[in-house]
């Protein structure tokens, strides 16, 4: 496991943040840390990243302890945190020649450019960061984050301030790392980025870990059914697809039930496979948000 919390409880001047957090990642993984505001997601990242000291419990990341060997632990780590820590004087070359040094490496002005070219960020010669774009901080904070191709990154809201194209490109890179073998642990509140690149979850509410594991296996125990609604092209064929519900007809537009233990992606690759002609998706209730709202409104235990 490249990152192991079990039982963590921390308090900051007298106050309790953490009560019970509980986290496993694995190479090759994204997992998605979600919470309220005030939850304690930023707290447990600085656990993490060993800026903090625990009470009590265990955390252990790359196998080791963060606070005892930060040294081991931050060379083999990628970070972006929520506030980027930029020097808005410095061009984005200068930028990440810098913090390479940091690491000991010299990198080429060619690499330089790949790495940027690499998070889809082309800034103009000479360009300083204060004329940057939000979005634009975002991918070079990426970019820094990979400078030393770490097999573990830690993202704090990666895609705050990108257009709708931007959040497709940064989800891309994300798969693409993870498919190579690299963990990340995603912190966001945007259950979108969610939806499209997390499989296993953990949700923190007043400190606590409420639930963690398969994102499909939560919403199974949920039991709330998915609802969505179809437009369809033409009428449904009359053989039955299993764990799907038809609920009502409306014109083209047909309104559906998934059992909550089933995968939509899933299911539409059976609906298509068995001839429904879907023209449109669109989902009405029963996903991640619906868990998530469930199981943050719910008094800690």
């Amino acid at each position: 496991m490249l990152i192991e919390i079990d039982r963590l409880r921390l308090s900051l001047a007298g106050v309790p943040i953490l009560r019970a957090v509980r986290l496993s990642l694995g190479e090759g993984e994204i997992y998605g840390l979600l919470g309220p505001n005030g939850a304690g997601k930023s707290t447990t990242i600085a656990a993490v990243l060993g800026l903090l000291v625990p009470e009590s419990g265990t955390v252990r990341v790359l196998g080791r302890d963060p606070r005892r060997e930060p040294r081991a632990v931050h060379a083999r780590l990628g970070v972006l945190p929520e506030q980027g820590g930029f020097y808005d004087w410095m061009t984005a070359e200068r930028y990440l020649g810098f913090f390479a040094r940091l690491y000991g490496r010299s990198l080429s002005a060619s690499t330089l450019g790949d790495r940027l070219a690499r998070v889809g960020l082309m800034p103009r010669r000479g360009q300083a960061i204060g004329s940057y774009s939000r979005g634009m901080r975002q991918r070079l904070a990426l970019a820094r984050a990979l400078l030393i191709d770490p097999p573990l990154l830690i993202l704090d809201e990666p895609t705050n301030g990108l257009d709708p194209r931007g959040r497709r490109d940064i989800h891309d890179i994300l798969l693409a790392l993870a498919d190579g073998g690299v963990g990340i642990l995603l912190s966001t509140h945007l259950l979108d980025d969610v939806d499209r690149l997390c499989r296993r979850i953990g949700i923190i509410a007043e400190g606590r870990t409420v639930a963690e594991g398969n994102v499909v296996d939560l919403m199974g125990a949920n039991s709330s059914p998915q609802r969505f609604r179809l437009r369809l092209t033409g009428a449904p064929p009359c053989a039955e697809i299993g764990n799907v519900t038809i609920l009502a007809r409306d014109g083209d537009w047909w309104t559906i039930d998934i059992d909550p233990a089933w995968n939509p992606e899933a299911v539409w690759h059976d609906l298509f496979c068995g001839g429904w002609p879907i023209a449109e998706i669109r989902r009405e209730s029963g996903g991640l948000e619906d868990l998530y709202l469930a199981l943050t409104e719910r008094p800690a235990a």
